[in-house]
């Protein structure tokens, strides 16, 4: 899976019977969610924060595993993601041009509002 972090617009909707993204405009082009693969919600990262480190006595920056300090933030920061089907078109049918579809991660940060895009098989 490709990594991103590329803010998208969603609109929600109904798709295969679960309320969740229905469309996504990623880099100019919309996309329509087919179906819904999984759903699940991601903590941030609590271990890292200033908090944390206070409270064991550490000052050292906490990195990630890609090396990239740790922000500093709220305990209870929250992001939703979806993991979906989707593709530019109508869907595959017998006989016609594949549409450029494939699963992607959609992410809903409730911290900020916003969606990004975070990963793609395409």
């Amino acid at each position: 899976m490709r990594r991103y972090e590329d803010p998208v617009e969603v609109r929600r909707g109904w798709v295969t019977g679960v309320e969740g993204p229905e469309q996504f405009l990623w880099r100019g082009r919309l996309w329509k969610v087919r179906a819904v693969v999984a759903h699940w919600v991601e903590t941030a990262p609590w271990w890292q924060s200033s908090g944390v480190r206070a409270v064991v006595g550490s000052e050292e920056a906490v990195t990630d595993p890609s090396g990239v300090a740790a922000p500093a933030g709220d305990l209870l920061v929250e992001r939703e993601l979806w993991r979906v089907e989707a593709g530019r078109g109508a869907g595959p049918a017998a006989g016609s041009e594949p549409d450029g579809g494939g699963v992607f991660d959609l992410s809903f940060d409730w911290s900020d509002g916003r969606w990004q895009l975070v990963g793609c098989v395409d």
